[in-house]
């Protein structure tokens, strides 16, 4: 009897094992799936963006200019820029330009404000708040640090020197290079309004691995 209690309990054991285990390999695949849907949006989105705005940069051996078309329909003109041009969209946010990171295979349209949905969607322009990107003076871009690859969650592999190319929605791509990167308190703002010697730059700004700091990196143009 004691036999077949033991050997019932090792079933029941194995049974909650084994649905554990089924759970979790779920829960990644929805989480793999989610992410690449994420990047493959973002990456189209970019594409045809560029191709929409006429990017050009001469020094750019990595920018992507081609006219391939978007299958995920994610490119609207809806609203007029104060240039004139139709105001691009990404999923129903207004869109200021790009940011592609080589080093990191990183591309995401910049949402021009941030709100707690845009920034689940990509990454957003937090200050100035005038609606334009490589302007002189500093641009604070900022995105989520979800430890799997979206967003900003590979920025702490980036190294001084590594590139970052910003293009706007009057097609002008400017490459930013790396000087500085460091971690300070979430509260930390008193580098937004540095001096920029009068050039473009740019701060990217994600939550450390454990969310306890903010990991910040400095760029100016070239």
């Amino acid at each position: 009897m004691f036999e077949n209690r033991y050997s019932k309990m090792l079933t029941v054991v194995l049974i909650i094992v084994i649905v554990a285990i089924l759970g979790l390999l779920g829960f990644l695949a929805v989480d793999i799936i989610q992410k690449n849907s994420i990047e493959n949006d973002a990456e189209a989105y970019v594409s045809q963006y560029e191709s929409e705005v006429g990017a050009t940069d001469s020094n750019d051996e990595n920018s992507n200019t081609n006219n391939g078309t978007n299958p995920l329909d994610q490119i609207e003109t809806t609203t007029t820029s104060r240039n004139g041009n139709k105001q691009p969209t990404y999923k129903g946010y207004n869109v200021v330009g790009t940011i592609k990171i080589p080093q990191i295979g990183l591309e995401y349209p910049i949402i021009e404000k941030v709100t707690k949905d845009a920034i689940e969607t990509s990454v957003a322009k937090l200050y100035p708040m005038e609606n334009s990107i490589n302007k002189i003076g500093n641009t604070v871009i900022i995105g989520h640090n979800y430890r799997n690859g979206l967003f900003f969650s590979n920025n702490k592999k980036l190294q001084i020197n590594n590139k970052i190319l910003i293009t706007d929605n009057s097609g002008n791509t400017l490459t930013y290079t790396i000087y500085n990167k460091f971690e300070t308190t979430p509260e930390d703002t008193s580098f937004y309004t540095r001096d920029t010697n009068n050039k473009p730059e740019i701060t990217l700004s994600t939550c450390n691995d454990d969310s306890s700091k903010r990991l910040i990196i400095f760029a100016k143009a070239e």
